[in-house]
């Protein structure tokens, strides 16, 4: 579950140097009692006084870990960075879609990191569950102002190896909105391909709901049963109004029913989230998802569709579902959706992720997370495991990218990062790091930087400037455009010369607008 909303800024009077995160495909590995957690730093872009360090417990026992072993002291009170891992990118594929049809995103749906994730760096992959954690930055054009990646990678899956059973229930909106070309035509179409892919021990279950909901497939093993799932998607149809309180409740009580123990329990809600009949409060429909989140585990994947597509409900749903979100208009965004991710999505790497940052303030004046608002956790909240992070699946990377400000010729650690996760079988915390010092950032973003890192910022300033903000060093569009252009003429890469086109769509777009009209930029490069 993500976190309330709380900038993940700290300016600080004489702050110092680079940026991020240091690693190795495995960084160190740690238990979880090998750290104590560190004091939280307030928002609002203020140096606060340092918090006291945890007392001692009153019973005059040393303050250890879970196991008995001597934490190390608590740090003075660095500068920290601590959120949820997720894997969301819906808000790209949205993005995209508005502007094909000549209209520039709401900012309100533009989401930095879903942007960023929606690219696949190649990242060392790790042997075991877990994570890999890979940084790397570069100097951006803004004097002092460095770049910095932050790279977690989880092993692939394996195709043929063995991996626990789906129990997936399908829920369908078939309300009159559906009609339109490129939403329930692209749902068959998705969930035939899904009906091809998964395994004989896998089960489904399909759920419609229009005014009224219902169950067109109890939970099925797919074994011999493939046509009764094709007769059930063949048989969808759009009917009237959109209640999706009442689909989402069917569904959920479908895959209460159809539970299956040790297997990855988990509703697709398939919809363009425009609700209009029933309980459409989205505060309404989170208390159903949070109880059967917490009694059986079963967890949400919400896939967006439609030209018109009620972004923020969805991604509170997916929040509260622990779950992730996609968007999907064209068949082949749906086969990478339906074929590459979410059979992989089945099998889970890591639970309750987060990470966390924390950066040296004898080098670091400045620094900034692009995005993830609401996914950030509460600093002294990393170590504690009752606190929701987010689930990730095999073969998937999160990227995090960080502008830094520097101070004038310092040298040294900049940043050391730790991703922390509870193990998806025995439920035990383990914690990897990783550190950067200030040599690794001497090369320019645009001069000497790798494809992989440029499209990665590319994203990034792109979602930034769509959204209304301003980071320092940004180019304008049009040379983000030609950067993606170079990127796809030596990669070959269609997702990037995508990716070109939005950019110079989203361009031609703000240069039509009226002067004054749509105003919304921030005045602070850094806020």
């Amino acid at each position: 579950m993500k976190r309330p909303h709380r900038r993940n800024v700290v300016l600080a009077g004489a702050l110092a140097a680079g940026l991020l995160l240091g690693g190795c495909a495995a960084g160190e590995e740690r238990s979880a009692s090998d750290h104590q957690a560190v004091p939280h730093v307030p928002d609002g872009g203020r140096t606060a006084a340092p918090a006291p360090a945890p007392s001692a417990p009153s019973d005059g026992r040393s303050a250890d870990g879970p196991e008995g072993e001597q934490r190390a002291p608590s740090p003075a009170p660095d500068y920290l960075s601590t959120f949820a891992l997720d894997v969301d990118t819906a808000s790209y594929g949205y993005a995209r879609r508005s502007l094909a049809d000549g209209r520039l995103p709401d900012p309100a749906t533009v989401r930095p990191e879903e942007f960023v994730n929606s690219f696949r760096p190649d990242y060392p992959r790790p042997a075991d569950d877990g994570f890999s954690v890979t940084v790397d930055g570069a100097r951006t054009d803004a004097e002092g102002w460095s770049l910095v990646r932050v790279g977690l990678a989880t092993r692939g899956a394996d195709r043929a190896g063995e991996r626990p059973p789906a129990a997936l229930t399908f829920v369908v909106d078939v309300s009159g909105s559906m009609g339109e070309t490129g939403r329930l035509d692209l749902v068959q179409h998705a969930l035939r391909l899904t009906a091809d892919e998964l395994r004989d021990d896998d089960s489904v279950a399909l759920v419609a709901f229009s005014d009224e909901a219902e169950t067109l497939l109890p939970m099925t093993r797919l074994g011999d049963a493939r046509h009764r799932v094709r007769e059930a998607v063949d048989s969808l149809a759009v009917r009237s109004s959109t209640n999706l309180e009442a689909g989402l409740r069917t569904g959920y009580d479908v895959a209460a029913e159809g539970h299956r123990k040790g297997a990855t329990n988990r509703v697709v809600l398939l919809s363009d989230a425009l609700a209009n009949s029933g309980e459409t409060a989205a505060d309404a429909l989170l208390g159903r998802i949070d109880e059967q989140r917490r009694e059986h585990g079963i967890t949400l994947f919400g896939v967006g569709v439609g030209s018109e597509y009620g972004d923020e409900l969805m991604e509170r749903l997916a929040d509260r579902g622990d779950g992730q979100t996609a968007y999907v208009s064209t068949r082949e965004q749906a086969r990478k959706v339906f074929v590459d991710q979410l059979p992989a999505q089945v099998e889970l790497r890591a639970r309750d992720a987060k990470a966390q940052v924390a950066f040296d303030r004898e080098t670091v004046e400045r620094f900034r997370l692009i995005g993830y608002e609401n996914r950030e956790v509460a600093d002294e909240d990393f170590r504690n495991d009752r606190v929701d992070g987010g689930e990730v699946g095999a073969g998937h990377t999160v990227t995090a990218l960080y502008v830094v400000k520097t101070r004038p010729g310092a040298s040294g650690r900049i940043a050391t990062a730790t991703v922390r996760w509870l193990d998806p079988d025995s439920r035990s915390p383990q914690e990897r790091s990783g550190s950067v010092a200030s040599g690794a950032l001497a090369a320019g973003l645009w001069d000497s930087g790798h494809d992989s890192l440029r499209l990665s910022a590319i994203s990034a300033y792109f979602a930034e400037e769509l959204r209304g903000g301003s980071l320092p060093g940004a180019p304008r569009l049009r040379e983000l455009a030609g950067y993606a252009d170079s990127i796809r003429a030596r990669s070959g890469s269609a997702v990037v010369g995508e990716l070109a086109e939005a950019v110079r769509q989203a361009d031609r777009l703000i240069g039509e607008r009226p002067s004054g009209e749509g105003e919304f930029r921030s005045s602070d490069p850094y806020a």
